[in-house]
């Protein structure tokens, strides 16, 4: 999966087209991702006893990772994320890389 917890993306489909956020919670299996702030839901609970009023809970649901797209700390552009691999000090690493235009450049 590219995108990874602390990432910061932007909704590029759906009811919050265009909202941004970091991510806080990623679902590799299902393919989803928890954004904060973006596709907030409502889930009324009951009182839990005699004097006390129930009350309603807003929390951020899964979204589908197609649905997003990774912005760079660095520019603050959008793009799809690759990978390369690059050698330091004789080792290689493997570091994600955000394509747009032609360009790349290293996320972090």
């Amino acid at each position: 999966m590219k995108i990874k917890t602390g990432d910061k993306v932007r909704v590029i489909a759906g009811k919050d087209k265009g909202k941004e956020g970091n991510v806080l919670q990623v679902f590799p299996k299902l393919e989803r991702v928890v954004v904060e702030k973006v596709n907030l839901n409502k889930r009324h609970l009951r009182s839990q006893g005699r004097g006390q009023k129930g009350q309603i809970v807003e929390f951020p649901a899964p979204i589908h990772i197609s649905n997003l797209k990774l912005i760079s700390v660095k520019s603050g552009q959008t793009g799809r994320v690759g990978y390369k691999t690059i050698t330091r000090d004789n080792q290689k690493t493997k570091i994600r890389t955000l394509r747009s235009k032609g360009k790349s450049e290293d996320v972090e």
